[in-house]
């Protein structure tokens, strides 16, 4: 079940639910709960947190979104990335990925490790592992996608590999509106820098996104940056 806005959205409508006709808190998170289908907010709060962290950060995301999931290699951010395609599969979403990291065989033993194999059986979800992979060539493939398809690049940097293709800023920048346009979500997996210490802070963040040539990462809207199995989302602006 997905609520109709994120967690804190649905307590900060309480509040104001609470304020406007002046009952108690509890009284109105309650009643938030109800019309979101729940006999009381203990109960929609149990499921909130019952959740995957891959569907409570696809349940924040929104149609036009950009969202870079970054991590040290072996971290997980290519099945979380996986993850959140399957999360839009269960919405009715088509999930798509752009990669030249991986073959057809080893897509398949992610999303089996994630137990959404199915999705690429019957078609609900697929791949592109074409060496031509660049902003126009994903804005091509993706030009008759329906609203609220997610598509999962990887990975960031890739884009920037071949002289011939257009800078790095300006394929983001492209593609940002190509999704804004068409509803599209389009998810980034990026590389973190060799120089990020876990023991200085716990999590990477946007200060440690590899950067080969300059990118503003304030096109980004949504960031998830994962470390020994924790992780971390947020707006990124």
């Amino acid at each position: 079940m997905r609520f109709s806005a994120p967690i804190h959205q649905l307590k900060r409508n309480a509040r104001l639910l609470s304020r406007r006709e002046g009952i108690p808190l509890h009284a109105a998170l309650d009643r938030i709960a109800a019309g979101e289908g729940f006999d009381a907010w203990s109960l929609l709060a149990a499921r909130a947190a019952a959740r995957s962290p891959a569907a409570r950060l696809f349940a924040r995301l929104v149609p036009g979104d950009l969202v870079l999931v970054g991590a040290r290699p072996r971290q997980g951010k290519t099945l979380m990335s996986l993850a959140l395609a399957a999360e839009a599969v269960k919405a009715g979403h088509p999930g798509r990925l752009f990669t030249l990291e991986y073959t057809g065989a080893e897509i398949a033993d992610r999303l089996r490790a994630i137990g959404a194999e199915a999705m690429l059986a019957d078609g609900r979800f697929a791949f592109d592992a074409s060496d031509a992979i660049h902003a126009g060539y994903i804005m091509a493939e993706l030009s008759a996608a329906p609203r609220g398809t997610l598509a999962v690049i990887d990975y960031l940097q890739l884009l920037d590999q071949r002289r011939d293709n257009p800078d790095l800023m300006t394929q983001v920048r492209a593609l940002r509106s190509f999704a804004r346009e068409r509803g599209l979500i389009l998810v980034f997996i990026a590389q973190i820098d060799r120089a990020y210490d876990p023991a200085e802070k716990p999590f990477p963040d946007l200060d440690d996104v590899r950067l080969p040539n300059p990118l503003d990462l304030a096109l980004f809207d949504k960031t998830c940056f994962l470390n020994q199995g924790e992780i971390r989302f947020q707006a990124a602006n």
